[in-house]
């Protein structure tokens, strides 16, 4: 009988020690999983406050830095890092000033390495001629590379028929 009660005993330790690790394990995941989510949210709060303030070196390590770039805007498309940053992303920094830029209700989502979000934004600047405001919608897909999030593509879009001065939707 004692055989049997010692062996009972192990194999019930061995449950409750698997059952330990696997909680253990569960829990690393979870916790890895929101510090992604930190991570992508950090990410594009870092991107709006780099286009704020016109730092090119700051978007350059927020991006992915090649022809997997993609960018959709108001129904114009940019492929790669080079053409979005040359021919839209410079030019459009250089025509604004006091730009006021702000991204919210940030949704990311995991799987492996890569991420994508939702958000709204935001957006104010002095033109040549005027105060130009604005606001929509948009969603970005990111990759981890070398441990960090890199923007991969980002598509952002505003309604034509609600006021340039309004946001869609209150925040």
């Amino acid at each position: 009988m004692n055989k049997h009660i010692s062996r009972s005993s192990k194999i019930i330790a061995l449950v409750f020690a698997f059952a330990a690790g696997l909680g253990f394990t569960l829990q690393s995941t979870v916790s890895a999983q929101a510090s992604d989510e930190a991570a992508v949210r950090d990410t594009l709060l870092q991107n709006a406050a780099a286009f704020e303030r016109g730092d090119m070196t700051a978007l350059n390590k927020l991006w992915a830095n090649d022809e997997s770039v993609s960018v959709f805007e108001s129904g114009h498309a940019n492929y790669g890092w080079a053409d979005y940053r040359d021919k839209h992303l410079k030019p459009e920094m250089a025509e604004m000033k006091n730009t006021k830029y702000s991204i919210t209700d940030i949704e990311a989502r995991i799987a492996g390495n890569t991420a994508w979000a939702t958000f709204k934004y935001t957006i104010s600047a002095n033109l040549k001629d005027r105060r130009a405001e604005g606001g929509g919608l948009g969603t970005a897909i990111l990759e981890k590379r070398d441990g960090r999030w890199v923007i991969v593509h980002w598509h952002s879009s505003s309604p034509r028929s609600a006021p340039a001065a309004k946001s869609p939707h209150k925040h």
